[in-house]
C-alpha cells in the first residue's frame, strides 16, 4: 500500500525535525565544471531538493552554490529549497585537496567542514549535515556525530544524517548513543546489500528517512523485468518512473544525478500518478527475488 497520506503533496514529506523534503533529490557527485549549470537546470526543472558534499575528490561544491545563487537571483525562495551537505571523514579525500586541517581533533574536522560548505554553498544554515560515513572505530564516529549535534543545537543546520551505513548494528549504536537522531540515511540502493531491507525497516520504526543513490544505475536487471516493463507500458511512463515511483510510495526518497534535461523532466513528472499497492508488491517481490 501506498505510505503517502491522502489529500497531502505526494511529491514531499515531512521529518520528525519538521523538515520538508522533496522525495526526489538531486545529486551533484562527479558533475565537476558542469555542476553550476546542471544544478541551476535541474531547480529550473523543478527539483527542490540538492544534494552535495564538502568533498573536492568527488563534488564541486562551490559550483553547488553557484547554481544556487543563479536560481535565486532568478526568483526561486531558500525556503523552497533543501539543501543537504556532508562531511566527508579523512577517507574519503583526496590527501592533496582536504577542505579542513586534518591534524585537527575530528570535531573541529567537522566545525572547518560545515563553515567551508556554508561559503561554497553562499547561504547562511543548512537544512542537512550528514556523516559521509562512519569510521571504522564506532568512538570516531561518535566524535563527530557531537560535533554534528552542537552544529545543530547553534542552529546552523535543522537535521543531521549519516551515508554509506550498511551494518544494522552500527545504525542502531548511532542511534542509541545519539542525542540529536539520524533523521536520514542515505545508501547505495543494490542487491548486493539486499536493498538494506533489515536497515529500512530499522528506519521505519524510529522515523529515519532513506535516501537511495545509484537507484537506477547499481539495478539495470530489475529495470528490465517483464512486470516492469509491462507497468511502465499500462501507465505510458518511462521504466525509471516507474521504478522511481515504486521507491517513493515505500517513503523511500531517491536520489539522481542525470545531466539530461529530458531525464530531469521524467523524474519531478512522476507525482501525477500512483501505482496500486498490488502493482507496488509486484516491484517490491522483484527485489527481494534479485541476486546478490
Amino acid at each position: 500500500m501506498s505510505a503517502e497520506p491522502r489529500g497531502e503533496d505526494p511529491s514531499r514529506i515531512v521529518s520528525p525535525f519538521g523538515v520538508v523534503m522533496p522525495r526526489v533529490i538531486y545529486g551533484t557527485a562527479w558533475k565537476k565544471e558542469r555542476t553550476a549549470a546542471l544544478v541551476e537546470e535541474a531547480l529550473r526543472t523543478g527539483f527542490r531538493g540538492i544534494d552535495t558534499a564538502c568533498q573536492p575528490k568527488h563534488y564541486n561544491e562551490p559550483g553547488v552554490g553557484e547554481g544556487l545563487a543563479a536560481a535565486f537571483g532568478a526568483g526561486l525562495a531558500r525556503a523552497d529549497i533543501y539543501l543537504q551537505t556532508k562531511f566527508t571523514p579523512f577517507g574519503g579525500q583526496d590527501p592533496e585537496n582536504i577542505p579542513y586541517d586534518a591534524s585537527a581533533p575530528i570535531g573541529e574536522q567537522v566545525r572547518q567542514s560545515f563553515e567551508v560548505s556554508l561559503r561554497n554553498l553562499r547561504v547562511d544554515r543548512l537544512d542537512g549535515l550528514v556523516l559521509h560515513s562512519p569510521y571504522p572505530e564506532d568512538k570516531d564516529t561518535l566524535e563527530a556525530w557531537r560535533a554534528m549535534e552542537s552544529l545543530a543545537a547553534q542552529g546552523g543546520v535543522r537535521q543531521l544524517g549519516v551515508s554509506n551505513c550498511y551494518e544494522p548494528a552500527r545504525l542502531k549504536m548511532l542511534w542509541k548513543r545519539a542525542r540529536v537522531k539520524p533523521a536520514v540515511i542515505q545508501n547505495r540502493f543494490y542487491a548486493k546489500t539486499g536493498y538494506d531491507r533489515e536497515i529500512r525497516a530499522f528506519c521505519a520504526k524510529h522515523k529515519i528517512f532513506y535516501q537511495s543513490f545509484w537507484t537506477l544505475t547499481a539495478n539495470p536487471e530489475t529495470l528490465a523485468k517483464p512486470e516492469l516493463v509491462a507497468l511502465a507500458e499500462k501507465y505510458g511512463r518511462g521504466r525509471a518512473q516507474i521504478f522511481f515511483r515504486f521507491l517513493t510510495q515505500q517513503n523511500i526518497l531517491c536520489l539522481t544525478g542525470t545531466s539530461s534535461q529530458e531525464h530531469m523532466r521524467d523524474d519531478v513528472a512522476i507525482f501525477d500518478f500512483s501505482l496500486t499497492a498490488e502493482e507496488c508488491a509486484t516491484l517490491d517481490a522483484l527485489l527481494t527475488s534479485a541476486p546478490a
